[in-house]
């Protein structure tokens, strides 16, 4: 006899600079259903690629998870979040520059919030970071999906320059955080 477990997932919005290089590495951790590239934080209505990169949408390009709280906590996605972008640059990453590749987090609930707060203020505290974070923790308020040819990015991509040099180097330390003995987290 086959039973069917009606499985409950959750959300968060994570923006760590470009949305190619954030969906890459959740798309490997173990627990994450589902990962799409798009735009949010932002006053436009379903904007096109082009115009988020001018700076003039509000929008940060992001990545929407759905994932397993069973098999991956909300805890361990912050952990990978911080630990594969660089939270203490703002409006910035690597060569990336302009307000949509902030470093934010929108979250969906109140406990999310607690969670998020609680952990970056650990993070503060033990002074991993010589520069000040500059996360930002927000309220769900938009999500737009970026166009079709933005999603499965590096799957679709991966002999491209940028992703040879920009993101394949980010899946390669993931790895190393998260070595053998503790792959349970990634896929």
């Amino acid at each position: 006899m086959l039973i069917c477990v009606d499985m409950k997932t959750e959300q968060v919005i994570f923006g760590g600079g470009c949305f190619w290089c954030t969906e890459a590495i959740f798309q490997n951790v173990k627990g994450v259903i589902k990962v799409e590239s798009g735009y949010a934080g932002g006053f436009i209505k379903n904007p096109a690629y082009r115009e988020v990169c001018n700076g003039t949408t509000g929008h940060a390009e992001v990545v929407k998870l759905e994932y397993n709280p069973v098999e991956v906590s909300y805890e361990e996605l912050l952990r990978i979040f911080f630990l594969t972008h660089d939270p203490t640059t703002l409006n910035r990453q690597g060569n990336d520059v302009g307000t949509q590749y902030r470093s934010v987090i929108f979250y969906f609930s109140e406990e999310q919030r607690e969670k998020t707060e609680k952990f970056k203020e650990e993070i503060v505290k033990s002074r991993q970071y010589a520069n000040p974070i500059v996360t930002e923790i927000l309220p769900f308020t938009n999500f737009f999906k970026a166009e079709d040819y933005h999603q499965d990015y590096f799957s679709n991509n991966s002999s491209q320059p940028y992703c040879s040099y920009v993101i394949a180097p980010k899946l390669t330390r993931l790895k190393k955080l998260f070595p053998e003995s503790s792959i349970e987290s990634l896929k």
